[in-house]
């Protein structure tokens, strides 16, 4: 893909935006062990706490007839188990922004007005991950991340996506589209979740606006200069990479199943065959298909390959549009 570092590729539009998420980094931060009273009554973690039950509404294991069938106490014990999953994974996917980010942004000639921003993102990331290893510690469940293969690669695909710097934020956005769509969602169900969980998913959700609006405003401008064969290559890109990341940061591993039995026919019905839980995985993207329309990616090839992936759809109205159809709204 092109490589466009230089400042006189940029135009004043991506300068003042970098310079405005820069000072804001700077002005509204959070640290994990400053912004969250880990160690308050409020905060203190009830493994018998009934929010912990997974929603119907917004997650696709908890809307299956299984797990509604299910004792109280068995639905705590798997909503736990999968919420806790879904933190440990987040912060697996943050360390892996931070490899392709950090190998891009030292590539960059002095002068590059990326530079500064790019460094201010990976701070936070570290800090979300040191609140999320924090969350699942105190949660008290062993709980693995990343499933197993992906795990082991995504050390090189980290160093790899550097170097493939399109590349690189068409993934970012596909890793962090799905959880930040279904933090959104659970806090506007109400925030029915324990207290410590509740206050990492507000921190991260303020602080990934700006991770994405740079992420947005990035393929604006670097995919505006690659030429007609890259834009074709990256048109292809863009859906394999929601779909795949979305299935490896929103699907347990295979050890969850085994541990609470769930049958094979639940597990495929919830990751994503049933209609409800690809309405519910097509809704992660609205964005991301307004993004791609907007860039030029939405080729007549690229949409019948959102189509056969099952996250096509409607582009979203605005940024953060609730996915209507997935949560019975439409």
């Amino acid at each position: 893909m092109g490589n466009l570092t230089g400042t006189d590729l940029f135009d004043q539009e991506y300068r003042d935006l970098l310079r405005t998420l820069s000072e804001g980094s700077v002005r509204r931060r959070f640290d994990p062990y400053l912004d969250i009273p880990w160690d308050s009554p409020e905060f203190a973690i009830d493994p018998d706490d009934p929010r912990w039950v997974l929603p119907a509404e917004i997650d696709p294991l908890g809307a299956t007839q299984w797990y509604r069938d299910l004792p109280l106490e068995r639905r705590i014990e798997i909503g736990k188990w999968r919420m806790a999953n879904s933190v440990k994974v987040g912060a697996a996917f943050e360390s892996i922004l931070i490899r392709g980010m950090m190998q891009y942004l030292m590539k960059l000639p002095n002068g590059s007005p990326e530079f500064r921003y790019c460094l201010h993102e990976m701070a936070e990331e570290c800090n979300h991950i040191q609140m999320f290893q924090e969350l699942v510690n105190r949660i008290g469940v062993d709980v693995p991340g990343m499933r197993t293969w992906f795990r082991r690669l995504s050390p090189l695909i980290g160093v790899a996506g550097g170097y493939v710097h399109v590349v690189l934020f068409i993934g970012i956005l596909a890793g962090e589209e799905p959880i930040d769509h279904y933090q959104k969602d659970l806090i506007r169900l109400g925030g029915n979740v324990p207290p410590a969980m509740l206050r990492t998913m507000e921190i991260h959700i303020a602080e990934e606006a700006r991770h994405i609006s740079f992420a947005n405003d990035f393929l604006r401008v670097h995919v505006a200069r690659l030429n007609r064969a890259e834009k074709a290559a990256c048109a292809i890109a863009f859906p394999l990479a929601m779909r795949w990341l979305a299935g490896e940061i929103m699907t347990p591993p295979r050890s969850f199943a085994e541990k609470f039995d769930i049958p094979d026919e639940v597990f495929k019905e919830a990751f994503w065959r049933s209609e409800h839980s690809r309405a519910i995985l097509s809704g992660y993207f609205g964005d991301m298909r307004r993004l791609a329309s907007d860039l030029g990616l939405m080729t007549p090839m690229a949409r019948r390959l959102w189509k056969a992936l099952h996250i096509d759809g409607k582009p979203s109205r605005h940024r953060g549009e609730p996915h209507r159809e997935a949560h019975g709204l439409a």
